[in-house]
């Protein structure tokens, strides 16, 4: 039995890298070659909106080690998952390097998919938009020899263009395998669902008239 427990112990550890404290992780935002050629766009608002919880069932819904209402809103800001053993009990957080938001992220985001259909960002362009994002968070699904990492992001983004608005709701999903829970295959996950999002914000902006 004694050898059970410490088999398992040594498992999770394995896969898990044994972290109970905080991760940092710094996912990139991808960027592919583009001309300023249509204009500027002016990013207004990104609100951070997520909904936290104490102890939740569901790994994708964003929790801290701790309570939540004791962290501040510009720390909530930061955090981008929660580790877990391979029981699925949560362990430490997972967030952003310091000095890097959600809020960031997203505006980077935004950026990266304007100046793929041509435009720049400035301040007093006729052109805007904004986002609140109810959803940015990573978790994996622990396995006995596999784990499978997945982060979603989600935006509800208003874009203005001619005097005219248009309002929509994008989701970008990224799904990566590994054997341990380790900083590229976290920072892998939210890259893939980076790209996914601007590819559906560049269609989006297309349909919008930019």
């Amino acid at each position: 039995m004694k050898y059970l427990l410490l088999l398992a112990s040594l498992t999770s550890c394995f896969f898990t890298s044994c972290v109970t404290g905080r991760r940092t992780i710094s996912p990139t935002v991808p960027v592919a070659a583009h001309s300023a050629s249509k204009g500027s766009v002016e990013i207004m608002s990104i609100r951070d909106v997520r909904v936290f919880q104490n102890k939740p069932s569901n790994p994708s819904t964003p929790s801290v080690k701790g309570d939540h209402t004791q962290m501040s809103a510009a720390e909530k800001n930061r955090m981008a998952g929660r580790q877990r053993n391979t029981f699925g009990k949560a362990m430490g957080d997972i967030a952003l390097s310091p000095g890097d938001t959600i809020e960031n992220k997203m505006r980077a985001l935004i950026t990266e998919a304007f100046a793929r259909r041509g435009y720049t960002v400035r301040n007093g362009s006729r052109n805007r938009a904004s986002a609140d994002v109810p959803k940015f968070w990573a978790w994996f699904t622990p396995g006995m020899w596999y784990i499978k990492f997945e982060a979603v992001i989600e935006a509800r983004i208003k874009v203005t263009k001619g005097g005219r608005s248009r309002s929509f709701t994008l989701t970008g999903k990224g799904t990566n395998g590994g054997q341990v829970a380790s900083n590229a295959n976290w920072n892998h996950a939210y890259e893939l669902a980076f790209e996914d999002f601007i590819t559906k914000l560049e269609a989006e902006l297309q349909r919008s008239g930019f």
